[in-house]
Formats: C-alpha cells, structure tokens, sequence
C-alpha cells in the first residue's frame, strides 16, 4: 500500500522528471545558443556579418541574462549561520 503512495516516493526518478521549468529551460537554451548561431551564419552568408554578430551577442547574451535572473539569482546559497 505504502509503494502507491505518492507522499511517500523516495524521489527516484524526479532528477529526468519532464516538467514546465525543465522545458522552458531547455527552450531558452536551445534559442539562445542554436537559433542565434543559426541567425548569426544566415546573416553573415548573406552579407551581413556585423548585423549577424550583433545578433548572436545580444542572443547569447539575452539567454545568459535569462537563465542567470531566472534560475540562478533566486537560489538561496548561504553558507550555515
């Protein structure tokens, strides 16, 4: 009876569970990193070079600034009082 229990899960398995956070995380990595590389190489294919680097940095950077104020600033990383 206790293994069907949800309160009681050890969380096995939780580390690969799906869930929003996870796949906004994962969406924002992918844009921030693949998609600004991809319009960075367009770009420069085309003839615009400076205007793809500026993309990519801003890209890069935005998903930096993202990820930081997002999932790093709010943790609590203070040492025992």
């Amino acid at each position: 009876m206790a293994e069907d229990d949800p309160d009681t899960d050890s969380g096995n398995g939780q580390l690969f569970a799906l869930t929003r956070d996870k796949v906004l995380l994962l969406v924002i990595l992918l844009v921030g990193i693949a998609g600004s590389g991809i319009v960075r190489r367009s770009l420069g294919e085309l003839g615009y070079n400076a205007l793809g680097e500026l993309v990519f940095v801003l890209g890069y950077g935005g998903m930096v600034f993202a990820v930081w104020y997002g999932w790093i600033r709010p943790m609590d990383i203070s040492g025992p009082n």
